[in-house]
């Protein structure tokens, strides 16, 4: 089980070699429309070889603590922030590798997964984040559909949203995370990563993203001296 203080430890990761970025003057646009005053990008950590290693490592402890090897016969890595997380761990403990596409091929045997995947191989998804979860309910149905049987799915960072859980139980897939918002966000507080403004502005836009989308885009902003 991933302790508190390796929990830490990867949310001090992530903010050192900014793969989070906040910007509460100009917020980002996120793949769902909404605007967001921070940005998760998870990819950055695979130029940074002490670190991503250090990822793996923990993953492995996933792995070998709470799966079990004998629990595994494929690791996948989703199309395409993933896959390079994925290929490190199945290296590591040498394990198959496959990868699943965000749709299947449109020509050829019209698979969503690539690589050798056999008839009920049980399979673990390896992905950089998960913010709503439906991204990984396709890369499931994906795994399924070219036979495989999802079971575990295993992120660097977790928004920590109840519905994440919700849709992981639904398809049956346990979740596993190396870090999520709540701790990072009291990790930004106690050493001061963020301003007393961009804490107070992320923590609202964490409460209820849709509600601070509307917000910003209806031009009600209070977000202190940088808003």
């Amino acid at each position: 089980m991933i302790s508190k203080a390796e929990r830490d430890e990867i949310s001090e990761i992530l903010l050192k070699v900014k793969a989070i970025s906040v910007n509460i003057k100009t917020p980002f646009v996120l793949v769902s429309g909404i605007h967001s005053p921070v940005y998760v990008d998870c990819r950055r950590i695979i130029s940074f070889p002490k670190e991503r290693t250090r990822i793996i490592e923990l993953f492995e402890k996933i792995v070998k603590e709470d799966i079990g090897l004998e629990n595994i016969d494929v690791i996948a890595g989703g199309a395409t922030a993933g896959i390079p997380y994925a290929a490190f761990l199945s290296q590591k403990i040498e394990k198959p590798l496959i990868y699943v596409r965000k749709k299947p091929k449109e020509y050829g045997e019209r698979k969503q997964t690539e690589g050798v995947l056999k008839k009920d191989d049980r399979v673990v998804l390896v992905e950089d984040l998960v913010t709503d979860g439906n991204s990984k309910i396709n890369f499931f149905n994906g795994i399924r559909n070219d036979g495989g049987v999802p079971k575990y799915c295993m992120v660097v960072f977790s928004y920590g949203r109840p519905v994440i859980l919700e849709k992981m139980k639904k398809a049956g897939v346990e979740l596993f995370w190396l870090t999520d918002w709540k701790n990072t966000l009291d990790l930004t507080k106690r050493k001061g990563y963020f301003s007393e403004d961009e804490y107070r502005v992320v923590a609202e836009f964490l409460k209820d993203p849709i509600a601070w989308d509307r917000k910003w885009t209806s031009g009600e902003k209070d977000f202190g001296e940088e808003g």
